[in-house]
């Protein structure tokens, strides 16, 4: 088998695969819905960003559409600069996936194959969420230049936007 037949192979065998327990969230996860647009998605980042500010953490925010294209980025004066791919890289996987990147970094944890995430992108790392909008994942935001559960509390910050 050539190396992209078995990576594919790889990719659709982790696509397929549950990350929690066989009883998992596979069949109750949000349909995807109309993409979020850039008003929206500035209204994300900018919750997001005052949610940092006010700790005092210098974070890049991301905000793609429900395919995980880029909509709206920003990062603060004096974010570490390889926080800026970071939260694209949670935005997307949030929103392709449709859950939030905290529960890759769980499987992780819990003995799943990392080696997976490397072959279907996604992002291993808490801070990444679907954005909802009536019940539906219209896009993801992605929060990086904190640690992983300060990256978190801001991205959950920025959903409170569309709540």
């Amino acid at each position: 088998m050539s190396v992209m037949k078995t990576a594919l192979f790889c990719l659709v065998a982790f696509a397929a695969t549950p990350l929690t327990s066989p009883a998992s969230a596979q069949d109750v996860r949000p349909s995807y819905g109309t993409t979020v647009n850039l008003a929206t998605a500035k209204k994300l980042a900018n919750s997001a960003i005052i949610e940092a500010q006010k700790n005092n953490w210098n974070i890049a925010v991301a905000i793609v559409d429900n395919h995980g294209l880029l909509v709206y980025y920003e990062m603060m004066d004096d974010t570490q600069t390889g926080s800026a791919g970071v939260a694209i890289d949670k935005a997307r996987s949030a929103a392709m996936f449709r859950r939030p990147t905290r529960a890759f970094e769980e499987a992780i944890n819990k003995g799943g194959r990392p080696s997976v995430l490397n072959l279907s992108g996604a992002s291993a790392i808490s801070g990444g969420m679907p954005v909802t909008v009536g019940g539906k994942i219209v896009g993801g935001i992605g929060v990086s230049g904190a640690s992983a559960d300060q990256d978190e509390q801001v991205a959950k910050a920025g959903l409170q936007a569309v709540q």
